[in-house]
Parts: structure tokens; sequence; C-alpha cells
């Protein structure tokens, strides 16, 4: 008996013993991640003067009608010291865009010791985004903008690498004492007067938006349900996620979130780059009495029906980008009822919103950020808007990505098929379209196999051997 009480305490301190060193482990990971993404910064992007952007939908114009100057380009923060067209509007615009980037020193992970998605969550954190801006559509509109936007700093270098040595100092401080640093939290200015009162719902609205996206296991749309989800997949906290696996992960997750304010919007993922319209209409319907509509909600739907998030997961050439699926982004783009793509570059993904000319602006989850405790009523939301702009050549895209759009109604939707059937016809040079709608279910097509099951991951495993191309029209 002496023997086997020994043996059992000696494995519990071998058990004890190896789950402190992942803890160890896992905190060094974070804190390696935190240097490497929150350190690296690119120069500032620079925009034309003399051309449009597109952002989601909104175009705007950095030259004045009467500005002679010769200058053709300039930085998006530097454009605030020229005399410029509809500037503001724009960066009000895009840093009202809610911006989902890898965080550290969260709990840990489902079935992992992992606190930090630094490395590998990257698209997880552009499905976020994506989904984040079909809810601000649902909810508050195209035309809302975050109060705040214009007053967030910019994230020059100089701001970005002090702040993340004084964070990575902080967590290795916090590791040795074994506490956690609290976060503090801003003092909400009172509201003066009912002239405000509409502004301060929309405000209590977009707040309620964000924390559904928080960092612990009780966010409905936070990573940690997302990975719950992916594993029912066969993903695991860690993995490779590509952007159609990301597609069914965030339509499962609207379909048993339990908030009142999600049950009026459901999920459709296309298959196989098909569209099937009955499929649609089934989702715009949904349950009897489900959809939710309180007072300033901007849904635009029938009592009796919900709004639909349509994903479509396509391939834009075979390994590299097809250069004549430019045109296409660009017409995705400027549609009013686009939320956006998916994509990114080999290795590394993005979300999509606009473009200026060849080259596609986007929102970059690549930096470490610390936890932040969405539970409390006053959380700061600065972290989660993003005031600088990133730019990348069409030609870098990898062409693997998920094109999103948001349709209030069926009468929306029958708008969408019929605008989109006409973008869609393929030029003299193209040989099929990036996608197509047809009518009826899919299940009337005999698709035994599901489309997760079928995906070209967006980012490949290396470790992996034999990855394939799926069932995806190579061009």
């Amino acid at each position: 008996m002496c023997c086997d009480g020994f043996c059992s305490v000696a494995n519990k301190m071998d058990t004890k013993g190896t789950d402190e060193v992942e803890k160890l482990k896992s905190k060094f990971i974070s804190a390696w991640h935190n240097v490497k993404y929150s350190w690296a910064l690119k120069s500032k992007t620079a925009f034309s003067r003399n051309s449009p952007v597109f952002l989601l939908g909104k175009c705007y114009h950095f030259k004045a009608v009467d500005d002679e100057s010769p200058t053709e380009s300039c930085t998006a923060e530097a454009l605030d010291d020229v005399v410029t067209g509809n500037v503001h509007g724009f960066r009000r615009d895009f840093a009202s865009r809610v911006w989902m980037t890898y965080r550290e020193d969260f709990p840990a992970l489902p079935g992992s010791t992992l606190t930090s998605d630094c490395g590998w969550g990257c698209t997880l954190r552009a499905g976020q985004m994506i989904l984040a801006q079909a809810l601000m559509l649902h909810i508050l509109g195209r035309d809302w903008t975050w109060s705040e936007a214009l007053t967030l700093e910019p994230l020059d270098t100089e701001t970005w690498t002090s702040s993340a040595a004084r964070r990575l100092v902080a967590t290795l401080e916090a590791s040795i004492q074994g506490e956690r640093s609290q976060v503090t939290q801003p003092v909400c200015p009172a509201q003066g007067g009912a002239e405000e009162a509409d502004s301060y719902l929309q405000e209590a609205y977009h707040r309620t938006i964000v924390s559904w996206f928080g960092d612990g296991l009780s966010a409905q749309l936070g990573i940690h349900r997302l990975v719950q989800l992916g594993m029912t997949s066969g993903k695991q906290a860690g993995d490779w996620y590509g952007p159609a696996v990301v597609a069914h992960i965030l339509r499962k997750a609207v379909d048993e979130a339990e908030d009142a304010l999600l049950k009026g919007i459901s999920v459709y993922v296309a298959q196989d780059c098909t569209v099937y319209s009955a499929d649609v209409i089934d989702s715009h319907s949904g349950r009897t009495g489900s959809h939710c509509n309180p007072q300033g909600l901007n849904t635009g739907a029938a009592p009796d029906s919900r709004a639909v998030i349509i994903l479509i997961p396509v391939r834009l050439g075979g390994e590299k980008i097809n250069p004549e699926y430019l045109s296409f982004v660009k017409s995705i783009l400027s549609l009013e009822y686009c939320i956006g793509i998916i994509g990114g570059k080999p290795k590394q993904a993005y979300y999509f919103v606009g473009f200026q000319d060849d080259s596609l602006i986007y929102m970059d989850p690549h930096y470490c950020q610390s936890f932040v405790d969405v539970s409390t009523s006053d959380f700061p939301l600065q972290s989660f808007h993003c005031p600088s702009p990133k730019k990348m050549p069409f030609s870098k895209m990898d062409p693997s990505c998920t094109i999103g759009f948001y349709s209030k109604s069926l009468e929306h939707y029958e708008r969408i098929g019929n605008e989109l059937s006409k973008i869609l016809e393929p030029s003299s040079k193209e040989k099929y379209p990036a996608f197509t709608f047809m009518k009826g279910h899919g299940k009337d097509y005999e698709l035994s196999i599901a489309v997760e099951k079928r995906e070209w991951p967006f980012i490949r495993d290396t470790r992996i051997a034999g990855t394939t191309s799926g069932d995806f029209v190579l061009l």
C-alpha cells in the first residue's frame, strides 16, 4: 500500500510538473509573439490624392475640386495637413469598423493551455471582422460612425514599440508574481440632453456588438467559441484555419447564439462556389416570432423574416491570383451590401474592405494586443478600432478567400442576385465566373460531402503531406 501510495503521489507530481511546464512554455511563446507581432510594423500607407478610394460600398475623393496641387500621394495621417476632399469622412468610416487582432493573456482556449492566438488565429480574426461588419449593418446601418473614431492615435512604429515593450515587461512581471494586472476602465461622460438619446442608444449597441467578440468563454462570437466549434470539424486551438472552414464556423456560431439581437439574423454559406437561392430564401424565412426588432434597429426586414449573411468561399486562380479577377473584386467591394472579403496573402490572413487603383485596402489582425475584459459595462473600445488603413497590390492576394454580403430581406436578396449576376458575367478573357447563382436547394444537386471537407486550406500546414486542391475550379 505504501508503495502504491508513493507511486500515486509521484504520478500526481509528474502530472503537475508537466502542466506547469506547459503553462510556462505557453507564457514564453505568448511573450515572443507579443514582441514579434507588436514591434514588426510597416511604414505608413501612401494614398493617391488623384484616385477615388472605395470602402465597403462608399466612395471617397481625397482631392478637393479646386485643388491644383501637383502632389500625387501622401500618407493617410498626413492627408489632414493638406487641402483635400472628404478625407475626414474616409478616416472616420474606416476607424469605425470593428478591428479584431491577436490577443494575449486571455483564459486558456478549449482543449489546450494556449492563452494567445498569435501566429495562427489570423483567419479566425478576419472572420470575426467580416461578421462584425455584417452585424453593424444589421443593427446600426452603413452610415453609422463611431464618435471617437478620429481621436484614435496612429499606429506608428514609435508608439507601438514603446507600448509593446511596456506590455511585455508587465506580462513578465505578472508571471513572476503570479498575478494579473487589472485593466483600467475609463469613466464614461454623462449624456447631456434629449438630442443625445439616439447617439447614446447607438453607442450601447456598438458596445454590445464588440462584447460578442470578447476573448472569453462566455462571448458568443469570441475566439473561444469559434475554436470550440472548430473542434467538431477536427480543428484544434493552434491549427491553421482556411477561409471556407471559418465561414462554416461563423454560421454555427450565429445559429447557436442565444442573444435576442442575434435571433434576427442567420448565416448562409455557399456550396462549391454556388449560391442556391431556395436555401437563402429559407434562411430569410426563419422561425415565426424569432425575429427581434427592438427600437432603434435598422434591420429593414419584415416581422416574419430574418436578415441573412451570405458567405461565399471561392478560389480566384490556381497557385497564384488570376489578374483577370481584379475588376471583379473591385466591383464587389464597390457594393453597399458587401461586408468585405476574408482573404490575405500566403501565410497571412487579412480582412479586405476596399481598394484604390490596383491596390486593396485591408485591416490587419497581426498585432498582438492585451486581453480586454468585455464583461464590464465600460470596457475600453480603443483597441477594437484601427486608425491606420493598410494597402497591398492585388497581385499579392492569395487566390483562396471568402466573399461576404448582407441581405436584409427577401426583396433585398432579389436585388442582390440581379446585380451580382451582371457582375459575374465572364469577360472574353475569363473562362468561369467566380461563383454562380442557381435556383433550388443545394440538396437537390446531391451534394453529399460537406464543403469544409473539400476546402483547399487558405494557409496550408506544411506538416501535412498530400495537400490537394479539393473541388475548386482552378483557372
